[in-house]
């Protein structure tokens, strides 16, 4: 990861609206995400818990999610922001969701609570992501 300082404000913007959003009611951790798709349309995500706290959603996963309901078979770029003093991380849950739609040379900004920024790739993130070849298939 290096430390940037100028992620896309439409997927700042959108992240952060999804973050306000957010249902944290055990964590009260609210995650914000938004996904840019090959037309540059953005969709947002936020983190959605449950009171049986495995059926919780992550904020990059309900992006992604969303973006496929609405159609998008690929993501080319990612932000994510959380209520930490460093840029928050994906889980590894949600690095290997983001390796399912996004190739590896796609960006992926992370943003923390100060506005500290790291920009990072999904191939960085989860080097040697298992996928769709592995199993043979061509998406």
């Amino acid at each position: 990861m290096t430390a940037e300082t100028s992620p896309p404000r439409d997927l700042l913007d959108a992240a952060r609206a999804a973050q306000a959003r957010a249902y944290a009611p055990y964590s009260k951790f609210r995650v914000g995400a938004a996904v840019r798709v090959p037309d540059g349309s953005v969709v947002a995500g936020a983190n959605v818990e449950n009171a049986s706290y495995g059926l919780a959603c992550c904020a990059e996963r309900t992006a992604v999610f969303s973006a496929v309901a609405g159609g998008a078979r690929e993501i080319v770029e990612v932000l994510v922001v959380g209520e930490t003093d460093r840029p928050v991380p994906p889980c590894g849950a949600c690095r290997q969701v983001l390796s399912e739609f996004a190739p590896p040379q796609a960006v992926v900004w992370l943003v923390g609570r100060e506005g500290r920024v790291s920009r990072t790739t999904i191939g960085e993130i989860l080097p040697d992501a298992f996928g769709p070849k592995e199993l043979g298939i061509t998406p």
